[in-house]
């Protein structure tokens, strides 16, 4: 499977000013992955640190927060991992899902996707309304 980049922007924590960045997208990658550069320059300041491991079972620890991201002409929070100056940003699995787009490795874009909400109380509501 090819790998392709995707324009996303990130934005100052109140939405207002956004910076455009070329994000690899990584399916393989929980969250999306930002120089720390980028967003410090923004305003966004890390909320906590969390630990991750890296492809050769590594592990390091980075600074871990939220903010604006707009992608595909949609706008949401979503979480951001502050990374070392220089790296590839890379657009997560978190973020896809909170856009509920998927990947199209063949055509090498984002395709929206319908979220589910399969909950045993939802499927016992719309039960117990057809027994009415």
């Amino acid at each position: 499977m090819g790998t392709f980049t995707v324009p996303i922007q990130v934005a100052d924590p109140e939405g207002h000013e956004y910076e455009t960045v070329e994000a690899m997208v990584d399916s393989g990658a929980t969250y999306t992955v930002l120089p720390a550069s980028v967003l410090e320059r923004l305003g966004v300041v890390p909320h906590g640190v969390r630990s991750f491991v890296l492809a050769d079972g590594s592990r390091v620890e980075r600074g871990f927060g939220r903010t604006w991201i707009r992608l595909e002409g949609q706008e949401d929070i979503s979480p951001v991992v502050f990374w070392d100056e220089g790296a590839q940003p890379l657009l997560g699995a978190v973020t896809l899902e909170i856009f509920s787009l998927d990947i199209d490795p063949v055509n090498g874009r984002l395709i929206p996707v319908d979220a589910f909400m399969l909950s045993g109380a939802i499927s016992r509501a719309h039960d117990s309304s057809r027994t009415r």
